[in-house]
Order: structure tokens, then C-alpha cells, then sequence
């Protein structure tokens, strides 16, 4: 059995996820927060190990969250993932960064948005 919590945006939310796709966001939402950057990210890999990023955006490179933390996993020997999540005030994780998720884990990967608030948005895969 799944250990779920209440959505990261508090109880009474009436929407539960896993604990493990919870702590995505939880995590996604404080790097957001710490580094004041529009967008958190954080991926889970195929052992369970979690890479959390910020929006990269320097005169010579521009990176999303998601791209960065999907990066990140990639550098640190990742062959797979598990789950993503993006914490945005967007409406929609944009194709790019859907396509970066594919790439590493496949059409299944589950993608999460939940708004700045922590509040979960959207469920969708990275296919």
C-alpha cells in the first residue's frame, strides 16, 4: 500500500497523493521560494533519489526548472525516473520540458504542477 497525504496545500484540500509525489512538491515549492525563481522543480529517479532545481536564467544560458533538475539527474548517473513535479504560477508544464522528462523516463512519468501556494494544478505524463 501507498502512504498518500494530504495535498501540499494543507488539509481539507480533499485531494490526496502518495507521500513520495507529496515531497515533490514540497520540495520543488521551498527551492522556488529559497532562490526566488518563477519555477521549483524536483524529479524522483528509479532508486528513489531526488534532484530539485531552480529556473536557470543567465545571459549565456536559460534552462527551466524542470530541464535543470532532469539534468542534474542525468549528471549524477540517473537511468530512469519515477515523477517530476513543477511548482509554477504557469497554466501548463510547456512541451520542452514534458519532452526532457520523456527522454530520461519515458512517456508514463507522471507530471505534476501545483501552483506557487503548493496547491496541486494538474496530473499529467511527460508522454
Amino acid at each position: 500500500m501507498t502512504d498518500t497525504t494530504d495535498n501540499p496545500a494543507g488539509p481539507g484540500s480533499g485531494s490526496a497523493l502518495p507521500a513520495e509525489d507529496a515531497k515533490l512538491i514540497t520540495l520543488a515549492r521551498a527551492t522556488r521560494a529559497r532562490n526566488g525563481v518563477p519555477e521549483g522543480a524536483a524529479v524522483r529517479d528509479e532508486t528513489g533519489r531526488t534532484y530539485v532545481a531552480g529556473t536557470v536564467a543567465l545571459d549565456s544560458l536559460r534552462l527551466s526548472a524542470l530541464q535543470t533538475a532532469v539534468a542534474m539527474a542525468v549528471a549524477s548517473g540517473a537511468r530512469s525516473l519515477e515523477a517530476a513535479a513543477v511548482v509554477s504560477a504557469a497554466e501548463a508544464v510547456p512541451d520542452t520540458d514534458r519532452a526532457a522528462v520523456r527522454d530520461l523516463g519515458g512517456a508514463a512519468v507522471p507530471v505534476l504542477l501545483a501552483a506557487p501556494d503548493g496547491t496541486l494544478n494538474t496530473t499529467g505524463t511527460a508522454g
